[in-house]
């Protein structure tokens, strides 16, 4: 990708060495991609972001298809690049940061930071998994194929978690997760969340996110929504960007006023 270097598998860094002196934007805006999303198909949010917020660095990272099939020590292994990146950015607590970090995350998201989700997360059941390899697997026969694959880790998967009473498929798991409220080192219970999501979305229905957003709401999360009326799924920035990055600049304004509060009380508390 253009004014990006590959870090890892699927994993692109556009790396701002100059450091940013705006403290009401953001110091880094990670961004992961939609199963078997092609880098291409994410410039509009790399070159829209670029501009809005210019001294940012921008992570990139790809969910390519057999991310259905392969294990979570693979998984695991692919994303040490994003984490090493995060590092060196200062972004995680173990590194030597002079002031906090200001992250932005933009997912298919204390220091100021956003969680924007972005047409997710997708409710349980092989239903959803179903369209989505139809969706991004347009060979008949290989969709078959990867189909029967799937379908038979899905209900090995579904078999264990009824012997065994633990959660092991993944959707179910990943939603599950998303109600946690630092479900990233930088976030906390009042870490600002948006929803974008369509009334027009095959995948994923704008009831199931409207579900979640109102359960993290009653778990006491800082939650938003934007709902989209004739957009695909993850198809809203396309058919309507001025609403789309409006929303966006508007959830982040939140994050950063946030952070200044806190500062505020934390200077008040070291002068007295």
């Amino acid at each position: 990708m253009e004014g990006f270097r590959t870090i890892g598998t699927g994993v692109y860094l556009r790396d701002i060495h100059e450091p940013c002196q705006d403290t009401k934007s953001p110091n880094v805006i990670l961004i992961f991609g939609w199963l078997g999303a092609h880098p291409r198909q994410l410039r509009d949010y790399t070159r829209a972001y670029a501009k809005l917020y210019p001294k940012a660095s921008q992570i990139i990272v790809q969910c390519n298809r057999d991310l259905l099939w392969t294990t979570n020590y693979v998984r695991s292994r692919r994303l040490k690049p994003v984490i090493d990146a995060l590092e060196a950015l200062h972004c995680l607590p173990s590194s030597s940061a002079q002031r906090p970090p200001r992250i932005l995350t933009h997912a298919p998201s204390s220091s100021a930071s956003a969680l924007i989700l972005d047409s997710c997360p997708a409710a349980g059941g092989f239903q959803p998994i179903k369209l989505a390899v139809r969706t991004v697997i347009r060979n008949p026969i290989a969709r078959r194929i990867v189909l029967a694959i799937v379908h038979t880790i899905y209900s090995v998967r579904f078999g264990l978690s009824l012997l065994f009473g633990k959660q092991m498929i993944m959707l179910e798991k990943l939603q599950i997760e998303m109600w946690n409220p630092r479900i990233l080192a930088w976030m906390g219970l009042h870490t600002p969340r948006l929803y974008l999501f369509s009334r027009k979305d095959q995948l994923v229905s704008w009831q199931e996110v409207t579900r979640h957003a109102e359960i993290a709401k009653e778990r006491g999360m800082d939650v938003r929504c934007e709902l989209f009326e004739e957009s695909a799924h993850v198809a809203h920035v396309r058919v309507e960007p001025e609403k789309y990055w409006s929303s966006v600049q508007e959830v982040w304004a939140v994050a950063t006023k946030k952070r200044e509060e806190l500062e505020d009380i934390y200077s008040s508390l070291y002068d007295f």
